[in-house]
């Protein structure tokens, strides 16, 4: 048996997990646990050792950090699992095979700088990146696909009426799913928009984990529990709902600033608007230019599959449009889709663990 670590650096990295860990069960052979490093508190951990329980995953937890990584070392495993580099070095053998599966693909500049030598495998979500990481030198990548989105298609018919019913959204109403980043974020600039809009759509918002649980953000969640609070028609997904995947299945329109949500929501061919208003922090609006290197300024530049907004009131206007007319914009999503993204067939963790392997042998 090959024991495989998951080192989970934040719970929103999970998703991206599961289908591999459901890949390596599915073909036996393999002691698959979950770990996440120590932080001062303990919710995300919570919520991850329950996401492992129903997985049958072992959760690795410890007192401190230190015991932590010491149980980590301890345990010796075959195959090392990462969302980002984190203390990577500290917590594999010399021997591990060391498998990077990026948490995001959106617009941050972070995608091209979390490299590490000691990584073995690295999977690519689509040829485009494929491509600039191998012109910047890089030889151990492997072109898999995204594997959060492997879920989409598994997903059973019933499941979304099901889902709108769990959340008691009027049926007779198109729904909006509203998917913010946490910095920069468009909430408070969009959070009025919303209220009128909830009068006609229903409206589903999922935040990222940090708005709930870091103090420098946690006020835009408390601006969107005010705003669900005044209407019933907006529904606002609690931090331990970690996985906004079912919620794409339910979504008419995707609203979104500089997350990675407008290119994983790309595979439903469904209208998406980014707002391009941003609350920027005093230092970012000062000094512009450390708030552009931050991000994939090219990137971000040729995303013409979505409706772009910079005043917070066209996003009124725009969501009417793109659901009366939602093919508007249907070939320039498919061609966004061959561009970012790999084969739409669901099977991105099993090339990861093709990879993984061949690279055993």
């Amino acid at each position: 048996m090959k024991k495989v670590l998951f080192e989970t650096h934040h719970l929103y990295y999970w998703p991206n997990f599961v289908p591999i860990v459901e890949e390596l069960k599915n073909r036996g052979g393999y002691t698959v646990h979950a770990s996440m490093p120590r932080r001062s508190s303990d919710v995300q951990q919570t919520i991850l050792s329950q996401a492992c329980s129903e997985l049958d995953v072992v959760f690795v937890a410890a007192d401190s950090e230190l015991d932590r990584i010491e149980k980590i070392i301890r345990e010796a495993y075959d195959v090392v699992m990462v969302g980002n580099i984190g203390q990577l070095k500290q917590i594999v053998l010399p021997d591990a095979l060391t498998v990077m599966v990026y948490h995001g693909i959106g617009l941050k500049q972070s995608y091209y700088r979390d490299i590490d030598d000691r990584i073995n495998i690295r999977a690519v979500e689509s040829m485009e990146r494929l491509h600039e990481l191998m012109e910047q030198g890089h030889t151990n990548l492997v072109l898999s696909g995204f594997t959060k989105l492997d879920k989409l298609y598994t997903i059973s018919e019933n499941e979304p009426e099901q889902l709108k019913q769990k959340l008691n959204l009027n049926q007779n109403k198109k729904t909006i799913l509203y998917a913010p980043s946490f910095y920069p974020t468009s909430i408070e600039k969009l959070c009025p928009q919303l209220s009128v809009l909830s009068a006609d759509y229903n409206i589903v918002i999922k935040l990222h984990g940090f708005s709930w649980e870091q103090k420098r953000y946690r006020y835009q969640s408390g601006l969107c529990s005010e705003l669900a609070e005044k209407h019933d028609s907006i529904q606002l997904l609690p931090n331990e709902t970690f996985d906004i995947l079912p919620y794409y299945k339910i979504a008419d329109v995707l609203i979104s600033d500089i997350s990675s949500t407008m290119f994983e929501f790309l595979p439903l061919n469904r209208p998406i608007i980014q707002a391009e208003c941003f609350s920027l922090r005093l230092k970012h609006r000062i000094f512009r230019r450390r708030f552009w290197r931050k991000l994939d300024v090219e990137r971000m530049q040729n995303v013409d599959f979505a409706y772009k907004i910079v005043d917070p009131a066209d996003v009124i206007g725009r969501v009417q449009f793109a659901l009366e007319y939602p093919d508007e914009m249907e070939s320039l999503r498919q061609t966004a889709h061959n561009q970012y993204l790999y084969k739409p067939d669901g099977m991105a963790s099993a090339r990861v663990v093709d990879a993984i392997e061949e690279n055993l042998k």
